[in-house]
């Protein structure tokens, strides 16, 4: 079978792949030497691409960071898109449950790069604006879930999907970054239980 890319002109594989180089590079330089002391003359040192190469795919090392960021951010996509179709409250909490503990567990096995994202968040204007989109598709894609209970008479029906949605991504926001950090004294049991039974038992009936 014919790989997509081996269908595009030579002229384009080659861009793809400098592109590509960038990003490798521009990841090994943010791990590194973090966000704000990272800088487009070193990843362009360890692309070994030209100066002004660099700034024909990317504007500057926070364009350059997003992809990265959004890239990663993707992983965490693939457990907030687990089908959730669950049949009855408990069936609900082992889902719910599954997804959290997923969730966390990515977060600490990119840590390193997890930690660089929350320095950019708060470096870059144009970074904090990519996560405050990144989290409200995961608002959203929370709020389908809740919605679906609600249909199906599991969850309580006076409650506004949204801001339930809000708040629960908000929570688990929070402990992740806890645990990526390695600021918080619970362990991540810990955490999954407290959070899953607060939520779950708040919302569903």
């Amino acid at each position: 079978m014919t790989n997509s890319i081996d269908k595009l002109s030579p002229r384009k594989q080659q861009a793809l792949q400098t592109r590509k180089k960038l990003l490798e590079a521009g990841k090994e330089a943010f791990l590194e030497n973090g966000f704000q002391k990272a800088t487009i003359a070193q990843i362009i040192k360890k692309a070994n691409t030209g100066y002004g190469t660099a700034y024909v795919y990317f504007k500057n090392k926070d364009d350059l960071f997003m992809i990265l960021m959004e890239d990663l951010m993707n992983q965490f996509y693939e457990v907030a898109e687990i089908p959730f179709k669950p049949q009855s409250k408990d069936e609900a909490f082992d889902l719910i449950k599954k997804q959290v503990r997923l969730f966390l567990s990515l977060a600490v096995k990119e840590k390193n790069m997890m930690i660089i994202v929350k320095e950019a968040i708060g470096i870059s204007p144009e970074i904090d604006q990519a996560w405050y989109k990144i989290r409200e598709r995961f608002i959203d894609r929370i709020s389908i879930d809740i919605e679906y209970a609600q249909e199906n008479s599991l969850a309580r029906a006076n409650l506004d999907p949204s801001l339930v949605a809000r708040g629960w991504f908000y929570s688990n926001e929070m402990f992740m970054w806890e645990l990526v950090q390695n600021e918080g004294s619970y362990s991540m049991d810990e955490i999954i239980h407290n959070l899953v039974s607060i939520y779950a038992n708040g919302l569903y009936e």
